[in-house]
């Protein structure tokens, strides 16, 4: 599935400035593409600075891709992670049956980008966003859209504010108790079908939601809620089918970056493309973390992060921070903070300090972020350990909070070489 590739390319020639946070005084006034000519390496960047490992996200791209074609799973990647086309492209060109986005906005980017086939994981009951979607899917007849539905009251607003020819498809999302959006049961999910059914701007494309809003771990109770939410899902998709529901295809779509092993198996049984079974049914899978993966929470619950996996997925983002401050023999301050780096879902891991100083030790720990400063504790440590001006590699949880942060991020050719080269400048819409 498509994307413009032409205006992807033209990112290159965009111009560098000081909004770019992270980049040399020297790349201003130049455009991405002549900065990238001479080579520059990371250590010629201001700190701090957030980095993409380029061997690491191609590995990952590959790893998915081949996980879900092996499974008989389509893969739409959930693009807010990166919010970087650039990276987009990759997964597209890597065989991924289209992008996932959560508000219209988003979309709106990738079809700046050319996007062509976009799932909306969300209500679209904005008044605004629903007539710019009509009027796109009315002006380019290769562009595919869904969105979700999560009660009657969103049919009828969607209804209300639709004209025209255009008929948009809607996904029924289920929910689950204490959950997020979506029908708390299939029989409230029955009633939602119903009421498409009826409408003249609508038409049911499937069903859909997302497990990782039930459970937060690998426990058994965990486990156990997100595979019950994955039945009845399965459950609600054999009911509208036999009740002929669907006009013509269906999707069935779930999947974070935190459970697709059980979305496999409890949904993949249902891909069936070609209709022998009935209504054709493409599975959907939305993971989008994958492609840069972390060092904290997902490194600890994906089920294709190493050790659970013989081809693991790699934390393709790193923090670099310099030490500024040893006001105590056991305490750094570095110069990257809230601002800079995620921490909703776990603080940063010091990992080693460029250059000659090398390992940290063990229980070396960041205690806390601020605004502009990291709190890096050195039990029994000693001012050489990390000295003032040294700069220290971080691990980093949650790629979606990460890259938020950033409108421009380094691509490195390697993150454990002894002085990375920078290949690259993904751009982020955020």
């Amino acid at each position: 599935m498509a994307i413009d590739e032409k205006a992807v390319a033209a990112l290159a020639d965009r111009t560098l400035g000081p909004e770019h946070k992270g980049l040399p005084p020297a790349a201003w006034g130049r455009t991405v593409r002549e900065f990238l000519a001479a080579a520059p390496y990371l250590d010629e960047f201001e700190t701090p600075v957030l980095t993409v490992d380029r061997a690491a996200v191609a590995a990952n791209v590959a790893v998915m891709a081949d996980w879900a074609a092996a499974a008989g799973m389509r893969l739409a990647p959930h693009g807010k992670t990166t919010m970087a086309p650039q990276l987009w492209a990759q997964q597209l060109a890597a065989g991924s049956w289209g992008i996932t986005l959560a508000t219209v906005w988003q979309v709106q980017v990738a079809r700046a980008f050319g996007v062509e086939r976009i799932v909306l994981a969300n209500s679209l009951v904005d008044p605004v966003g629903l007539r710019w979607v009509a009027k796109e899917l009315a002006r380019d007849p290769q562009f595919e859209f869904l969105c979700w539905v999560d009660c009657v009251e969103a049919v009828a607003l969607m209804d209300e504010q639709l004209s025209g020819d255009v008929r948009i498809r809607v996904v029924i999302e289920l929910g689950g108790p204490h959950g997020r959006t979506g029908a708390r049961t299939v029989e409230q999910a029955h009633a939602i079908a119903e009421a498409v059914g009826k409408s003249e701007r609508l038409t049911l494309a499937g069903v859909g939601g997302y497990e990782a809003a039930l459970a937060h771990d690998r426990t058994p109770d965990g486990i156990d809620a997100v595979r019950h939410y994955l039945d009845e899902l399965a459950r609600l998709h054999r009911e509208l089918a036999a009740a002929g529901r669907y006009p013509d295809r269906a999707i069935v779509t779930a999947g974070g970056s935190a459970y697709p092993d059980l979305v496999v198996e409890c949904l993949s049984g249902l891909a069936d493309e070609q209709g022998a079974q009935g209504v054709p049914t493409t599975v959907v899978l939305r993971s989008g973390a994958y492609i840069i993966h972390d060092d904290g929470f997902y490194a600890g619950i994906s089920p294709l992060a190493a050790p659970r996996s013989e081809r693991p997925l790699r934390s393709a983002m790193h923090g670099w921070a310099r030490t500024v401050s040893r006001p105590e023999a056991e305490l750094a301050l570095l110069d990257a903070g809230k601002r800079d780096l995620p921490f909703d879902e776990g603080l940063p891991v010091p990992q080693f300090v460029a250059g000659p100083e090398g390992p940290l030790n063990p229980d070396a720990h960041v205690s806390a972020l601020n605004d502009q400063h990291t709190f890096l504790r050195l039990p029994g440590g000693a001012p050489t350990d990390v000295p003032v001006g040294s700069v220290v590699r971080l691990g980093l949880s949650h790629p979606c909070t990460a890259f938020d942060k950033w409108r421009l991020i380094p691509v490195i050719d390697d993150a454990d070489a002894e002085r990375p080269r920078v290949v690259d400048l993904v751009h982020t819409f955020f």
